[in-house]
C-alpha cells in the first residue's frame, strides 16, 4: 500500500477550501442580495461585486477556521461513549 504524500494532501485541503469558500460566498451573497432588494435593476452587477469581495475574505477565514472545525469534529466524533 502506497502512503499518501503529506504535501499533496495539504494541497488538496487548500484546493478544497478554495472551492468551498467560492461556493459559500457565491450562494450567501446571492441570497442576501435577493432578500432585501429582489431582482431590481442593477441587481446582478451588485451581486457580482459583493461576491468578488466576499470570496477572498471567505477563503482567508476558511484557512483559519478550517483547522479549528476539523479539530472540533474530531473531538466530537472521538469522545468517550457512556456505557460503551
Amino acid at each position: 500500500m502506497q502512503h499518501p504524500d503529506p504535501k499533496r494532501e495539504k494541497l488538496t485541503i487548500i484546493v478544497a477550501q478554495i472551492f468551498i469558500s467560492c461556493m459559500m460566498a457565491f450562494l450567501m451573497t446571492l441570497i442576501f442580495s435577493i432578500l432585501p432588494f429582489g431582482f431590481g435593476p442593477g441587481w446582478f452587477a451588485s451581486w457580482m461585486r459583493h461576491w468578488l469581495t466576499a470570496w477572498p475574505v471567505a477563503f482567508v477565514f476558511s484557512l483559519g477556521v478550517g483547522p479549528l472545525a476539523f479539530r472540533l469534529a474530531f473531538l466530537l466524533m472521538h469522545r468517550p461513549q457512556n456505557g460503551a
